[in-house]
């Protein structure tokens, strides 16, 4: 699973995979049109339905936030 998230990830803006701290997007890693890529790939590669509720920057916080997302969404 995550290989899948991180390869999504990558090709939204390779500099997630790096980096380490905690608000991508308030540090200009990626932008709101970013994180709504984000969201579309991840409900087409798992087949689920991101509801707006999970979609907040805290999510979105880093590489291991929006992972831990789709563990909660899967039930991993």
């Amino acid at each position: 699973m995550e290989e899948k998230i991180w390869g999504i990830l990558k090709e939204i803006s390779s500099e997630i995979l790096t980096y380490e701290g905690t608000d991508m997007i308030g540090e200009g890693i990626i932008d709101s049109f970013q994180v709504i890529d984000i969201v579309e790939a991840l409900e087409e590669v798992f087949g689920i339905e991101i509801d707006a509720e999970y979609v907040v920057a805290e999510n979105f916080r880093n590489r291991a936030a929006v992972t831990e997302l789709m563990r909660t969404l899967l039930g991993e």
